[in-house]
Order: structure tokens, then sequence, then C-alpha cells
């Protein structure tokens, strides 16, 4: 069952979805590839360890084929690569699949309200 708090962007929403929302809350941005088998790797991952967080941290989803300028403005060299943003800012980045622990691992380094407890699955 799809959730408020995951949502697909393109390059006309993504300034609304992502900077403009995470003013108010983390938004992660998975940018992935249908023909990228570690991309259908990491988006459960991310999804699930969204979910665990109750809408305390927004997951956008971009398909970069369809959005190649946004992949270019954050020159992107690898798929999947995540991008967390705060404050309307880039807070931080990975690229390649990661394991659930490894997920919650970088969001929680990087939000520090979410390093003083586990998400729930």
């Amino acid at each position: 069952m799809p959730h408020s708090f995951i949502f697909d962007v393109n390059e006309t929403d993504f300034s609304e979805k992502v900077l403009e929302a995470s003013h108010k809350q983390p938004v992660w941005v998975d940018f992935w590839a249908d023909w990228c088998p570690p991309c259908r790797f990491l988006t459960p991952v991310l999804e699930k360890v969204t979910r665990g967080y109750h809408g305390e941290v927004l997951l956008a989803k971009v398909e970069v084929d369809e959005n190649m300028h946004l992949a270019g403005r954050y020159k992107l060299r690898g798929f999947p690569t995540v991008i967390l943003f705060i404050q309307g800012e880039e807070a931080g980045r990975f690229s390649g699949a990661r394991s659930e622990p490894q997920a919650r691992t970088f969001i929680s380094g990087l939000v520090p309200a979410f390093s003083s407890r586990e998400a729930g699955a």
C-alpha cells in the first residue's frame, strides 16, 4: 500500500516536493533506473526504512532516464544514488545498493533526532 511519505517526483515538481518540503522534514531522494539491478534491490530497502520512521522523513523517487536534467544538476555518476536534503540543501549522499542497517545508519548519522532511537519496521 502506498504511503503519502513515499512518492515519485520529476523535474517539474522536484523543487516543491523535495527542496521546499525539506524545510519541514528530511527528504531523501532515490535516483534510480529501471535497467539497474542495484536500484531494484535498494528501492524496497529505502521504502521499508522510510515507513519505519512513520512520516518523519520523506522518500522521493526519481527515475533518471525520464529526468536527466536532475541527474545532471546533482552530478550523478552512478545509480542508484541517494541524496538526503535538509533545509533545501544536500546533507549527504551515497551511491550503490545498501542493506537496511546501512541505510538506517546513513540517515541517523545525518538527522540527529534519528540517532537516539531505532525506527520500527
